[in-house]
């Protein structure tokens, strides 16, 4: 039982957590009525609870898988208590930085549950299940969506207050309902760390989740008071468009997830960044608010779906390492929402327009776009590899001259060459003697004419050993119609032929 309900509880303990972290950017018009805060520093205010809530997500990560998702997200939510309380009595500029700094451990228990999760779910299942969990960040949605609400009514000061309640509920319903029986991963974290960070695809997903996550993050705490200062709009119509790009980014993770358990991933990562390098140009050129929309929702649609897509490929390239590689790869995820406020905030202070960091967007989701082509198509090479490596068949491939370009292991255990020893030699030094040379000559005329020839040969392996082959010859082209190598793959039949003679 305690297990079956761990999906929906760390689901909810996300959501509360990401309810908490965004509570600065959600009420900053009404708090900036009541605390004077330079406009220059308007983009810290709201960017600072995320350095925290990135930068721990690589310890939580691991203590996550040391200590149980149990203990982490009761330890999480009796430490939020402090910063929510001291931000609700604030009353200065440095109160909001101390406070929001804090919040971040809102933001760094996304670490815990995709960590935790997956030890429930068999493998072909982990992009679904990290794609709900991950939809968790729908916390941020309501937030955005109910503070301003509330806040008209009863003030700001009692609005941040509310979330004492919350946070206290939740504490108690993870002690009792958490699951104590976690399986536990115990390897030391330099260790965990050393065995990954020399790993490219550790800092591709890294880089990726940087963009994905970092923009939804970035949309999420500089949209509401962007949308009032651009284009003059109510706070409350602000904070419920807002809402609306976050609950799209959200509602989609999942079936990002879902699709990357039923298609190639790397491929839905191709479509995902060709469409937000399209979106950031569009917002580049500082368009109405009517294709501002546009562009901000397929940029959603993006995120969604990339956010989705990723968290199924760690647990896939890193499933010993899973607890680390998610909390390093997250945290990037965070630091993704951290830079662009601050940086589209410097632009636009320099130049009076955000266009140079919408377009410097499209640019990085661009160089995004061609890493995941090369790993995509670096995949298959690997993947083509991993069968020349293993097939029990012997193989190799010459150039057009005859002369041996590589061989796979099964032609060395068959023959008794080595690598070293036949490349550059001609297939003519296992020649047996047996056939003559005019069984050659049709051999190659043949492939010449139907570009391939399959029969029995014998040969000799390198200790002169005689063996009855079953060869296979085909020929290569390239796309002009050129022979540009010949594969041969063969096996031992001389077994079958002994039995035959009766040998």
């Amino acid at each position: 039982m305690i297990k079956k309900v761990q999906l929906p509880l760390q689901t909810m303990n996300l959501v509360v957590g990401f309810m908490v972290w965004v509570i600065i950017s959600s009420l900053i018009p009404f708090i900036s009525e009541d605390i004077t805060i330079p406009p220059e520093r308007l983009a810290m205010v709201t960017a600072v609870p995320v350095v925290l809530g990135s930068i721990l997500r690589i310890p939580m990560g691991y203590y996550a898988n040391m200590f149980g998702a149990r203990i982490i997200f009761l330890i999480s939510f009796i430490l939020l208590l402090f910063p929510v309380f001291y931000i609700s009595e604030a009353s200065s500029f440095t109160d909001l930085i101390i406070g929001g700094l804090f919040l971040g451990i809102g933001g760094a228990v996304f670490s815990v549950g995709v960590t935790s999760l997956p030890k429930y779910y068999p493998k072909e299942k982990h992009g679904l299940v990290n794609g709900i969990y991950g939809a968790g960040n729908i916390g941020t949605a309501i937030t955005t969506f109910s503070t301003p609400l509330i806040a008209t009514q009863i003030g700001w000061s009692a609005t941040v207050k509310l979330f004492l309640v919350l946070l206290i509920v939740f504490a108690l319903l993870n002690f009792f309902f958490g699951d104590r029986h976690e399986t536990k991963v115990k390897t030391p974290i330099l260790e965990q760390i050393k065995s990954v960070y020399k790993n490219e695809k550790l800092w591709f997903f890294s880089l990726f989740y940087f963009i994905t996550f970092g923009s939804f993050v970035a949309f999420t705490i500089y949209l509401p008071n962007f949308l009032v200062n651009n284009f003059g709009l109510e706070k409350v119509d602000a904070g419920m468009r807002t809402a609306g790009f976050i609950a799209v980014a959200t509602f989609l993770r999942p079936v990002g997830g879902w699709l990357g358990d039923r298609l190639q991933p790397l491929l839905l990562l191709i479509g995902t960044f060709f469409i937000y390098t399209v979106a950031a140009i569009v917002l580049a050129f500082s368009p109405s608010i009517g294709l501002y929309t546009v562009g901000s929702l397929a940029i959603a649609v993006s995120a969604g779906i990339g956010n989705g897509v990723i968290f199924k490929l760690v647990p896939f390239y890193f499933n010993k390492q899973a607890g680390i590689v998610n909390g390093i790869v997250s945290m990037m995820g965070g630091l993704g929402g951290f830079f662009p406020p601050i940086m589209l905030s410097i632009i636009f202070s320099l130049t009076g327009q955000y266009s140079i960091g919408f377009m410097l967007l499209s640019q990085v989701a661009l160089a995004s776009l061609v890493l995941v082509v090369w790993m995509y198509y670096q995949d298959r090479l690997l993947l083509a590899g991993e069968v020349f490596n293993s097939t029990g068949q012997g193989i190799l491939v010459t150039d057009t001259s005859g002369n041996i370009r590589t061989v796979n292991p099964a032609f060395s255990k068959l023959t008794g060459f080595e690598k070293e020893e036949v490349i550059g030699q001609n297939p003519s030094i296992m020649k047996s003697g047996k056939q003559t040379s005019e069984f050659y000559r049709n051999m190659w005329k043949e492939i010449k004419e139907k570009d391939m020839w399959q029969g029995e040969i014998w040969n000799k392996r390198k200790n002169g050993e005689e063996y009855l082959q079953w060869l296979n010859i085909s020929a290569v082209k390239d796309d002009t119609g050129e022979v540009v190598r010949y594969v041969g793959t063969f096996t031992d039949i001389t077994s079958e032929y002994n039995k035959k003679s009766g040998f």
